[in-house]
């Protein structure tokens, strides 16, 4: 059985030897091999050359893009310049003109309340007579006088002395 075993093996090994032998060569008889290792190695060259192509494309055209930015930059800076100086002389002049307004409503808000406080003046003397006359006359009814020359009855307060009871305390 040993010898059967050694046969075989002697058999498998002859004819593994011109196997490995053809799959060194090329067929053309050039010197590089079309193999699946030199493929490799082509594509391996093909992409570096590709990539190294990529790269200064893709450089060229970063610089131009970021040259067009800053320009379109510069320009939008110009215009919102332009635009803020607009915006503020506009609002320069509306609030000069609110100013104005203000003032002349301030203005006429006074002389309202000048007027309304003459008339209040005057209807409030014209009261006081009316009730002054009124006391003088039940006063005579009543038989209490009050003598002629009087308008009224009571103390007069002076401007400035007025005081509270709280105050007096």
């Amino acid at each position: 059985m040993k010898t059967k075993w050694a046969v075989t093996l002697m058999a498998a090994m002859l004819s593994a030897v011109p196997l490995v032998y053809g799959q060194n060569t090329g067929s053309t008889g050039q010197e590089k091999s079309s193999g699946a290792g030199s493929e490799m190695k082509h594509a391996a060259k093909t992409t570096e050359k590709d990539t190294a192509k990529g790269t200064k494309t893709a450089t060229k055209d970063t610089e131009k893009g970021a040259k067009t930015a800053t320009k379109d930059t510069e320009k939008g800076a110009k215009k919102t310049e332009h635009a803020t100086k607009k915006v503020a002389k506009t609002t320069s002049k509306d609030t000069k003109a609110a100013a104005k307004d203000t003032e002349k409503g301030a203005k006429t808000a006074t002389k309202d309340t000048e007027k309304g406080a003459k008339t209040a003046t005057k209807d409030t003397e014209k009261a006081a007579d009316k009730t002054g006359k009124a006391t003088e006359k039940t006063a005579k009814k009543t038989g209490s006088g009050i003598k002629k020359g009087v308008k009224g009855m009571g103390h007069e307060v002076k401007k400035g002395t007025e005081k509270t009871g709280d105050a007096v305390k």
